[in-house]
């Protein structure tokens, strides 16, 4: 990549608006645009102070453009390290073409995606991981995803990453200093002490790769899957839940024999609704696929509703019960549901005997139809996420790239420790401590190569 270059790009969303933004970076960016934009004191961009801005015109062949505003930033006290500007202009798509037209014509070339960020990368501004939190909270769509996005950016991944590299360099050069002395038979450090450490390193790693789970829900959104009998009610709960007719409800059993999802905000998590075909015995092939599908929706779920009918009463509730139950992933939890509470007069009978076939899972009875309890439902959909580890200073990894880096990581350091208690030649329990400070490594850039770069910054948006 060359970083010697003036980029220029757009940097607010496409589209009309007030103002619209332009930046550009890399050397001589400040004199590029002093040739096209001239102030009412007359004075040149490139003679005012870091970090102010400036109001003046753009013309094109003499003829104005538009009254803008000129934001200049001076290395490397900017994002990106290097000299920069923002140029504020309104935010007519003709200005802002005719702007960025200009802007190449003057010299500068079109940016890449990602690449004001990746030069901030290069230019030691942040670290890999920082820079990917940039593009997380771009993207974030919910309270939840932006307080975690917002904590990597600001370094706290990258701080446990150092006290992690800290740790494990210390071993290794405890290690690696016996070496130099190993003809005379010395011990620098107490090996029982440094496993200890290694474990303390294991127990970390764990945490981090454990955290993955929550982290990827509140990155992508929690799936919650809405299963059951046919007609007891899982179009009108998402419909209700939605607040939009998006489900065809009717009384004919059958009905929806695909998978319909859909995303909603709830007390700041992002929720996928997915709303299945429902669960019986049906000779219909199409229906058989779309039941099919049900019960692979279970399986790929954190959350899973199972719906059941309080008019018909507890039949064949142990049926169904017993048939999502199977499906589901030790990780995922399972709220049962008992809908159209505005029909029945005892609801308490059903529910008992419902809860006999039950292992403990919470219920809830609703109505789907008049709104009734669907506060208590999204209740307790909201507690199936840890909030409370957001709140606090633990690190949630919610990249995938992170994650399986961390898992090599760990499978190294389980390395050590094995190597510790089986007495290992030092010179090998270090060769395992480098591959895990490798992983580390890769996480944060240090160790880096050109196609992960092109991978990582090539899903950012123009502009950032």
């Amino acid at each position: 990549m060359i970083t010697a270059d003036v980029i220029c790009a757009i940097s607010t969303a496409p589209g009309m608006g007030a103002i619209a933004v332009l930046r550009l970076s890399g050397s001589g960016c400040i004199d590029l645009v002093d040739r096209i934009f001239t102030s009412p004191s007359g004075k040149k961009l490139a003679e005012q102070a870091a970090n102010t801005v400036h109001f003046g015109r753009i013309l094109e062949d003499g003829n104005l453009l538009d009254e803008v505003l000129v934001t200049v930033f001076h290395a490397p006290h900017s994002f990106t390290g290097e000299e920069s500007v923002e140029i504020s202009c309104h935010g007519s798509q003709y200005i802002q073409q005719c702007l960025l037209q200009l802007l190449i014509r003057e010299g500068a070339r079109l940016a890449n995606p990602g690449e004001f960020t990746q030069r901030a990368f290069l230019n030691g501004k942040m670290d890999l991981s920082q820079a990917e939190a940039v593009a997380d909270l771009i993207a974030s769509s919910s309270a939840a995803s932006h307080r975690m996005a917002l904590k990597q950016m600001k370094g706290g991944f990258s701080t446990e990453l150092m006290k992690l590299r800290s740790e494990l360099l210390h071993i290794t050069s405890l290690l690696e200093l016996e070496l130099d002395f190993s003809e005379e038979d010395v011990e620098f450090a107490d090996r029982s002490e440094l496993k200890r450490i290694a474990g303390n390193i294991d127990h970390l790693l764990t945490r981090l790769c454990q955290s993955f789970s929550l982290g990827n829900v509140i990155k992508h959104g929690v799936p919650v899957a809405i299963v059951g009998n046919t007609n007891v009610g899982k179009s009108t709960l998402l419909n209700a839940l939605l607040r939009e007719d998006r489900a065809i409800v009717s009384d004919i059993a059958g009905t929806t024999r695909d998978v319909i999802e859909d995303t909603i905000n709830l007390n700041g998590i992002t929720f996928r609704f997915i709303d299945t075909a429902g669960i019986r015995a049906t000779l219909d092939e199409v229906e058989s696929l779309g039941i099919e599908k049900t019960f692979a929706k279970i399986e790929q779920a954190t959350v899973v509703l199972l719906l059941t009918d309080l008019k018909r009463g507890a039949e064949s509730f142990e049926e169904y019960y017993r048939q999502v139950k199977a499906r589901l992933t030790p990780e995922a939890r399972l709220i049962i549901v008992l809908n159209k509470t505005d029909l029945v007069e005892d609801l308490l009978t059903p529910q008992e005997t419902i809860r006999l076939f039950t292992s403990g899972e919470k219920i809830v009875p609703i109505s789907a139809r008049t709104g009734a309890n669907l506060d208590l439902l999204v209740q307790e959909l909201t507690r199936t996420v840890n909030l409370n580890a957001l709140n606090t200073s633990d690190v949630i990894v919610s990249n995938v790239r992170h994650y399986e880096a961390l898992r090599n990581a760990q499978t190294a350091i389980r390395r050590v420790i094995d190597g510790f208690q089986s007495s290992l030649s030092g010179e090998f329990i270090s060769q395992d401590i480098r591959e895990c400070l490798h992983y580390l490594g890769e996480i944060t850039g240090e160790i880096t190569t050109d196609e992960v770069l092109g991978n990582i910054f090539k899903n950012f948006c123009i502009g950032k």
